[in-house]
C-alpha cells in the first residue's frame, strides 16, 4: 500500500492544505505513515477515556514515531471557550509545521478548525467551513456553540 493510500485509509482523512490534514482517530499503525508522510505534531481534541474512540498510549506511540503530541481533549457534548483558545494557540504554535489534526470522527477538529479559519486567519465563513460541512452538519450543541464563537468575536 502506497503512504498516500495508507493516509487515505484513515477514518474520515481530509488533506486540508499541503500541510495540515484532518482525520477521525487513526489506529496505532497508521500513525507510522503520518510520520513518514512528514507530519511533525500530533493534534488530538478526542478523549482518552473511550477505548472505542481512543487508543491506550497516543502519546507514546506519537513521541516515539518523532512527532509532538498535544492533546485538548474536548467534550462532544461541551465544547467551551477555553478549549477554542487553547486550539487556537497549538495552531499558532505549529503554523510553521506539518500538522496532524483529529478527533473521533473529524467532526470536533473540523468545527474548531472552520472557527480558526474565520476567526484567526480571516477566510470568508462559507470557506472556512467548507470542511466541516463536507464531513458533517453540527447538532444544536455545536451550531450553538460556533455561532456564540462568530458573535462573541463580531460584537469585540
Amino acid at each position: 500500500m502506497s503512504a498516500v493510500s495508507q493516509l487515505e485509509a484513515i477514518h474520515r482523512y481530509r488533506q486540508a492544505t499541503p500541510s495540515l490534514a484532518t482525520s477521525g482517530q487513526p489506529r496505532a499503525e497508521q500513525f507510522t505513515a503520518i510520520a513518514a508522510a512528514g507530519y511533525e505534531v500530533v493534534i488530538n481534541l478526542a478523549l482518552h477515556d473511550d477505548p472505542r474512540y481512543s487508543l491506550p498510549d497516543e502519546p507514546g506511540i506519537v513521541r516515539g514515531l518523532g512527532m509532538e503530541y498535544v492533546h485538548i481533549p474536548v467534550k462532544f457534548d461541551a465544547p467551551t471557550a477555553g478549549d477554542l483558545e487553547l486550539f487556537f494557540q497549538a495552531m499558532e504554535t505549529h503554523r510553521h509545521g506539518r500538522i496532524w489534526l483529529h478527533c473521533a470522527a473529524n467532526m470536533r477538529v473540523t468545527a474548531f478548525l472552520g472557527l480558526y479559519r474565520r476567526l484567526r486567519e480571516g477566510w470568508s465563513e462559507r470557506q472556512a467551513f467548507e470542511l466541516m460541512n463536507e464531513i458533517w452538519q453540527p447538532n444544536q450543541t455545536w451550531s450553538s456553540f460556533i455561532r456564540s464563537r462568530l458573535d462573541a468575536a463580531n460584537a469585540g
